[in-house]
């Protein structure tokens, strides 16, 4: 079973509708704080989900960068290589010698170009990982946010419940409580 939010929110203010009509002031205000509370974590879970995606977007992106790196390093290695065959070669001498030295020379200004396209692949990588920390730092803080407003809803339904003040206040404290780690997911 998927957790959606919203569904949730619409079912929430369903049932504080419902207990509204009993005409007991008590029982309206702790339906008000129901259904706020769930527009809340409706809105609290969607931020979640967004950045929970762009985290695994970012991520997933780094990792393309990582690869095209990692084939730019090989493709480096294997134009060193290359590079001491044609030397070793042009130190032998022969009628070819001044050729190898060229090609050797040649494969030494492409290993330059090669290094500096990992390089950048690798600086690429590493802005994609730091976005997608901060991207994941948020979604921590909205699930801990999300969850407060989760059981200040369900500490309403315990207030109309038992008819206790106590467990009313308590959600709404906890619904303050979420919003303000909701918005510190922003903020830090």
């Amino acid at each position: 079973m998927t957790h959606d939010p919203a569904l949730e929110a619409h079912e929430h203010a369903e049932h504080a509708e419902e207990a509204a009509h009993e005409k007991d002031p008590f029982i309206s205000r702790v339906s008000i704080t129901i259904a706020i509370l769930a527009v809340l974590a409706a809105t609290v879970g969607s931020l979640e989900t967004v950045e929970a995606s762009g985290a695994i977007n970012l991520a997933s992106e780094a990792v393309l960068n990582q690869d095209k790196a990692t084939d730019v390093w090989g493709e480096y290695q294997a134009d060193s290589l290359k590079r001491h065959l044609y030397g070793i070669a042009a130190d032998g001498g022969g009628p070819k010698a001044a050729q190898y030295q060229s090609t050797a020379k040649e494969q030494s200004a492409k290993q330059a170009e090669l290094r500096k396209k990992a390089q950048e692949d690798e600086a690429e990588r590493d802005k994609l990982l730091a976005a997608s920390r901060v991207h994941e730092r948020h979604h921590h803080w909205l699930t801990a946010a999300a969850t407060l407003l989760e059981i200040g809803i369900a500490l309403c339904t315990v207030a109309i419940v038992t008819r206790r003040r106590t467990f009313w206040l308590s959600s709404v404290g906890l619904g303050v409580l979420g919003v303000a780690i909701g918005g510190a997911a922003y903020l830090l």
